[in-house]
């Protein structure tokens, strides 16, 4: 069965255009603005929703989404009210939704449940940061068995080649390379080997769309990452859009002027994959 995500690179691909994928914290600056928030990225072109749940400790993003986190925190903001959101968002529009977190806000409200009840509110994929396809295996109680939810994976620059080839094999929706070591976070050049290792993931066969991430912040980057990659993920630098408009009546007009353009320049890109 296909599925939202599917759909939208099939559309793509056949238009001969690049996904843009928008990360942004469930709840920052509270869920109401959230709501409003992704009407401003759809209507900015935005393919995809990359839907953070907010945690007290998410180590693998850096400053500007840690805050974001906590700001939602501060606001009240619960993995339910994250998955409320999801149903308002599916009242006025088909987006895909990938959920993005880590293992503890789903394992404390009930690791099954938590894939039955966000894909019940339309969650189209998941992404779980620290909980790797191997260990999943070895753990009956985290396969998620007969979830709907697609299981979004991650690839790093630092992932040997054999290993990049069974993620690849196993993934589903889109993969998710970190084009950088380290933590999230907007940068001002991009790695130098983005256009090799996205060929190196696909090297073993897998039709699986490859999205490039971590440090995206300018549409001259944005339109060089699409031009080897199936996407582009930008996460930091709309969310301190967010953070600096987030109390402004004018935050709607500042977002769609800072992402429409990297949206523009992944979508003018080149191919060169």
């Amino acid at each position: 069965m296909s599925s939202r995500i599917d759909d939208t690179f099939a559309r793509l691909r056949q238009s001969g255009s690049k996904a843009f994928v928008a990360y942004i914290c469930a709840g920052d600056p509270d869920l109401d603005t959230t709501l409003e928030i992704v009407r401003t990225l759809e209507s900015s072109g935005v393919d995809i929703i990359e839907l953070g749940l907010p945690f007290s400790d998410p180590l693998a993003d850096g400053i500007v989404n840690q805050m974001a986190a906590g700001r939602a925190i501060a606001s009240g903001t619960t993995t339910a009210g994250a998955l409320e959101l999801i149903r308002k968002i599916r009242g006025f529009s088909q987006i895909p939704i990938v959920l993005f977190t880590y293992l503890n806000p789903v394992y404390a409200y009930g690791f099954d449940r938590f894939h039955a009840d966000a894909a019940a509110a339309g969650a189209d994929g998941i992404l779980l940061l620290d909980l790797p396809p191997d260990e999943a295996a070895l753990n009956e109680e985290l396969s998620a068995a007969g979830s709907s939810l697609q299981r979004i994976r991650l690839i790093a620059p630092t992932t040997p080649p054999d290993r990049m080839q069974q993620i690849a094999a196993s993934s589903d929706g889109f993969i998710y390379y970190i084009s950088r070591e380290g933590v999230t976070g907007a940068q001002t050049t991009l790695a130098d080997n983005i256009a090799s290792q996205v060929t190196a993931i696909k090297a073993g066969g897998s039709a699986t769309p490859v999205c490039v991430g971590f440090g995206i912040s300018t549409p001259d980057q944005s339109r060089a990452v699409a031009a080897s990659a199936d996407g582009v993920v930008v996460g930091s630098a709309i969310v301190r859009v967010i953070a600096e408009h987030g109390q402004s009546a004018e935050l709607h007009r500042h977002l769609h002027d800072f992402v429409a353009p990297l949206v523009q320049a992944a979508k003018d890109s080149p191919s060169h994959s």
